[in-house]
């Protein structure tokens, strides 16, 4: 399971998000093998005022969280990283220094979906990659 938000400004994110969605998704489902029916991203469109980042950045700065159930391994966790800083520059010419990255673990009983704890639902995937 995981929940993917997606910060940028409004006026370089709107554009791009359903292609950014797509970039995204494809990584997390070679570097975590999540089934290609697993998609939940939220993207938050912040005006200017509203966006601080750090100087040196340009107006494509784009943040990306990553929220997930523990149990990927650091390979998985440093793959996934990797693709996304690649594919998001090759496809859509966001330069690496452009992008933030972060994984945010939670144990799997911290989750509820489906009427159920995280640690009592049977997903159709495996979360020990």
């Amino acid at each position: 399971m995981s929940q993917i938000k997606v910060f940028g400004l409004k006026t370089h994110l709107m554009p791009l998000r359903v292609q950014l969605s797509d970039v995204i998704h494809s990584c997390v489902v070679d570097a975590l093998q999540f089934p290609a029916d697993k998609r939940a991203h939220r993207f938050i469109h912040l005006d200017k005022d509203d966006f601080l980042y750090p100087s040196g950045r340009s107006e494509a700065y784009t943040i990306i969280e990553i929220t997930m159930m523990t149990g990927r391994t650091k390979e998985a966790r440093k793959g996934l990283i990797r693709l996304l800083f690649d594919r998001v520059e090759a496809q859509l010419g966001i330069r690496q220094h452009d992008l933030e990255i972060c994984i945010i673990e939670s144990p799997p009983e911290n989750w509820g979906f489906r009427g159920q704890h995280g640690d009592e639902v049977v997903l159709n995937y495996n979360i020990n990659v």
